[in-house]
Formats: structure tokens, C-alpha cells, sequence
């Protein structure tokens, strides 16, 4: 591997998923030259306390302000894992044209916002999470 590698974390919003994604990946990441960040393709609003409640039982901090994808992030990243199945991939079909990856993890959204939802959602991702670290280690 290289000497590091910048990950970036897309959902539709930053409300839940691809922060779920960079809160869990940053708790388990032992590699101090992978870092993540996270952000939505649309800056979201306030964060569902339901699902706040749900990750921070599960040991996630998704707390603070939802983010919007800007320049300086786009610059900074070498890899777009999009953690939706609402954000066309198209998006960033570029990415691989300046060198950089792009991965999709078709992830739902919360349509119910029931806890069992949230939580297969939050394992979901976990699960996505462990296996790519176990790839880039």
C-alpha cells in the first residue's frame, strides 16, 4: 500500500449513512495513514434522533453538522465509496479518469425509521466496513 489513502464517504444527505460509514471506519481503523471523512451529494438538515440514539447505543457518534461534497474534499480524496443506493454512481464516474477509485455500496435508506431498521442499516454498513479494511490492511 501506499503511504496513505484518503477516503471519502458519500450519501444522498451526510445525515446517517455515510456518516455511520466514517464513524465506524475512523473507531476501527488502526492504520493512522488511512483517514475518512464523509459527506451527501445534497447538504442534509437536522439529524433523526431516532437514528442518533440507535448509533450512539451502538457505540457511533454521528452527532453534528450534516456536510455538503465541496472542492477541497473532492481534492482530498482518493476514493469515493458511495454508501447509497439513491446517489447515481455517475456522479463520479470521473474519479477513475484523475487516477482515483470509486466503490458503490448499495445501502437503503431508513424508509420506516424503525430501530430494527436502523440497526440492520448501521450493521450493513459495519459489515461493508470490516471487509474493505481487511482488503487495504
Amino acid at each position: 500500500m501506499k503511504k496513505s489513502l484518503n477516503i471519502l464517504f458519500i450519501c444522498k444527505y451526510n445525515r446517517f449513512r455515510s456518516r455511520i460509514a466514517e464513524a465506524y471506519f475512523n473507531k476501527i481503523n488502526k492504520n493512522p495513514k488511512i483517514k475518512a471523512k464523509s459527506a451527501g451529494i445534497i447538504r442534509g438538515s437536522t439529524l433523526d434522533s431516532t437514528q442518533v440514539r440507535v448509533c450512539k447505543e451502538e457505540g457511533l457518534n454521528i452527532s453534528g453538522y450534516p456536510k455538503g461534497m465541496s472542492t477541497t474534499l473532492l481534492k482530498w480524496q482518493e476514493i469515493i465509496i458511495v454508501v447509497a443506493d439513491d446517489v447515481p454512481p455517475s456522479l463520479f464516474e470521473d474519479n477513475k479518469k484523475y487516477g482515483k477509485k470509486l466503490l458503490i455500496w448499495k445501502i437503503p435508506d431508513s424508509k420506516t425509521n424503525s430501530e430494527e431498521e436502523i440497526r440492520g442499516i448501521v450493521q450493513s454498513i459495519k459489515t461493508n466496513i470490516e471487509s474493505y479494511l481487511e482488503r487495504v490492511k
